[in-house]
């Protein structure tokens, strides 16, 4: 939409186009094994749309479209600007887990705390091979703390200087934040082949926003590659229960959605 419309009305007309049907009816999210808390200060109108790119990169978890192993090496994953911690907490169930799953969030008691308890509730569905950790990040700020997690190996982790895995879910509308996340992506992301930092926005997030994160990325190296739901992608393709939502509901909140994966150049 332009710099003129109102995002409440673009809002209002998709609800509108759902039945009027909002796409979280309570404080909580269900998928598959995983019961997620809102943030009390989240539980908006607003965040719940802004949930999209969470269930569409779940949607790819659950169909083992995220790489999290190369060989015998396991991979690290962080995900910044966490909200609820979906793809990462779902990460960390699935069969091809990574080794460390690190879920970050801004340093607000509510906010933090919300994302901690999501971690500590859904444990026992972790693979117990997966680490997973939960700690407060502010982006563009020192990330030796994040890094430090690196050097306290699992069994399958080995000690290295960055995260193979970077998940970046409905963060580019955030316009300012820009220069900061991809400051954070430099320090953080593996100077590795094999590491990729995975963007996934609502549509509701302009273009040209879209585009300008995409230019600073390309300035601080990195090559993005957009990856297209086609006719081949049309259709939720996911078998997990995400209650409160059918095929229907589910496949046009990933239409809703861009998605870039990232690579050093």
């Amino acid at each position: 939409f332009t710099m003129n419309d109102d995002p409440e009305d673009i809002l209002n007309d998709s609800l509108a186009f759902l039945g009027g049907q909002p796409v979280i009816d309570d404080s909580f999210v269900y998928y598959g094994p995983l019961t997620l808390q809102i943030a009390q200060k989240a539980n908006t109108l607003l965040a719940d749309h802004l949930f999209s790119p969470a269930l569409y990169l779940a949607e790819r978890i659950e169909r083992g479209l995220f790489p999290v192993q190369s060989g015998l090496k396991y991979f690290v994953a962080i995900e910044l600007g966490a909200g609820t911690g979906l793809p990462s907490l779902l990460l960390a169930t699935t069969p091809n887990h990574p080794a460390l799953a690190v879920v970050t969030d801004y340093p607000d008691e509510n906010i933090l705390g919300n994302l901690k308890k999501n971690l500590e509730n859904n444990r026992p569905n972790f693979q117990p091979a997966c680490r997973v950790e939960c700690t407060g990040y502010e982006w563009g700020t020192d990330a030796g703390s994040l890094l430090k997690l690196l050097q306290d190996p699992s069994p399958r982790q080995i000690s290295q200087q960055g995260y193979d895995i970077v998940i970046l879910s409905d963060l580019l509308h955030f316009h300012g934040s820009h220069d900061v996340l991809i400051s954070s992506i430099r320090v953080l992301l593996s100077r590795s082949e094999d590491s990729k930092v995975h963007v996934s926005a609502g549509k509701y997030t302009r273009r040209n926003v879209c585009e300008d994160f995409l230019r600073k990325g390309r300035e601080a190296g990195l090559i993005f590659d957009e990856i297209f739901t086609g006719p081949e992608e049309a259709g939720w393709k996911g078998t997990m229960k995400v209650r409160g939502l059918d095929q229907e509901a589910l496949a046009v909140r990933k239409a809703n959605c861009y998605y870039w994966v990232g690579r050093w150049a």
